[in-house]
């Protein structure tokens, strides 16, 4: 049972991490989740303070992953429209992966200087909307994939340091 949970929770890992830039996912309570896997193995000892710190920076980052984008964009003057346009942009990068990996970050700040362009007539507001909503937008998934990344450190951390227990098989 042990392996499946370790298993399952590496996979939740891994998601977590590509929740970190796919919108659709969120990224730290998946990592967590792994995380709690691993902690419910017999192997790892239950460490309810190490449990429910990580849970409240993963909720913590997903509240302001919704925050930090509209402060970026009302800072520099920008509309919902903008924010709505990174996500699309966003999601143009993933399933149209035109530009490569340079993509993910090209596609954001283009839809989001569309959706201003649509939304108001003078184009140099609308570059600067722009900017901010994709500024919030990279300081958003920057703050998921770090999170992510500390998570996924800690998972194997306490995989490694409990590898002995874990992967006995009698």
């Amino acid at each position: 049972m042990d392996i499946a949970l370790l298993v399952l929770g590496f996979i939740l890992m891994l998601v977590g991490i590509l929740g970190s830039f796919l919108p659709v996912l969120p990224g730290p309570p998946v990592s967590w989740l792994g995380l709690l896997l691993l902690y419910l193995t017999k192997a790892v000892p239950d460490d309810w303070w190490m449990l429910g710190i990580t849970l409240f920076f993963a909720l913590l980052i997903t509240v302001m992953d919704y925050v930090i984008p509209a402060m970026g964009t009302k800072k520099f003057g920008g509309s919902k429209a903008g924010m709505l346009g990174t996500v699309i942009g966003l999601l143009v990068a993933i399933f149209f992966p035109i530009l490569g990996p340079f993509g993910i970050i090209i596609w954001p700040f283009v839809g989001a200087l569309v959706g201003e362009l649509i939304n108001k007539a003078d184009q140099k507001t609308a570059l600067k909307a722009a900017f901010g909503s994709f500024l919030g937008f990279l300081t958003g998934t920057f703050m998921k994939f770090l999170i992510g990344v500390i998570y996924f450190g800690i998972f194997i951390w306490k995989a490694i340091e409990y590898g002995s227990e874990l992967f006995t098989f009698s």
